[in-house]
């Protein structure tokens, strides 16, 4: 181990680093018994352990712990994750050339989204690339198209102290998220209006499984500003059909190997 004394470290840096090994091994860690392992003020330990969570590598549970996040539980999906985007890259293609809004590919990581690809619209009003962000999936279009495909204690499993707190999120319990779940089903996407992002609604479909084990999912993106009622029909029609098509095809591609 390096001392303190290197010239080279960086000691935020490496505090955040002592956390993830802290979160590896332990499973959970309180904010106080984060600060005694490193020698700082607990506002400071605070500080560290919420910018993890922003990041994906730690989530807050029960009792105000924290506790391995997707990013460090699930290695395995973030290593396939260029495959995906070199498998799935056609049908973002395919949609954002035949509706010219801001499209991306999100992939599900525990609870949690990841937005992995993604096209930029041209238009002078429009939403921007959100490839790299992560956000529950509860508060995303694609996210809940996703999660709806999930059974009832396989949902509740993702969700083991309830829903993560979001601005602008709708569902604030696991009830209420069901009840929506239901209606994501009868018609095959998902909905989000300024749950994820002030100023922004989207519509996404899931592709299901058919990238490996990784669940993945198409969306589109327009500006509250401008988008009306037509336009989400026109959306909802080209996303859940385009969908439809690529889960077919990658499943008769997989089928044929």
């Amino acid at each position: 181990m390096q001392q303190k004394s290197d010239p080279y470290r960086i000691e935020a840096v490496d505090r955040a680093l002592q956390l993830l090994g802290l979160l590896r091994d332990r499973g959970r860690l309180s904010v106080t018994e984060a600060a005694q392992e490193l020698g700082v003020a607990p506002s400071t330990a605070h500080r560290l352990l919420s910018t993890l969570g922003h990041r994906g590598w730690a989530v807050q549970g029960e009792k105000k712990l924290y506790e391995a996040g997707p990013e460090l539980a699930a290695p395995a999906v973030s290593a396939g994750i260029p495959e995906i985007v070199r498998t799935l890259r056609p049908y973002l293609d395919s949609l954002f050339a035949e509706l010219g809004e801001t499209s991306h590919l999100m992939v599900l990581i525990g609870s949690d989204v990841r937005f992995v690809d993604g096209i930029e619209s041209d238009r002078s009003l429009r939403v921007g690339l959100r490839v790299g962000t992560r956000m529950p999936a509860y508060t995303t279009s694609g996210g809940k198209a996703m999660l709806a495909e999930l059974s009832p204690d396989a949902l509740a499993a993702l969700h083991p102290a309830g829903l993560r707190p979001w601005p602008g999120g709708h569902a604030t319990n696991l009830g209420e998220l069901t009840a929506e779940l239901e209606r994501v089903r009868s018609q095959r996407f998902g909905f989000n209006q300024e749950e994820s992002e002030p100023g922004v609604a989207a519509l996404g479909a899931s592709l299901g499984t058919a990238a490996g084990e990784v669940r993945a999912a198409l969306t589109v993106a327009v500006p509250t500003a401008r988008f009306t009622g037509a336009d989400a029909e026109k959306i909802a029609s080209v996303l859940v059909e385009s969908c439809a098509r690529a889960r077919a095809e990658l499943w008769l591609a997989e089928a044929a190997r």
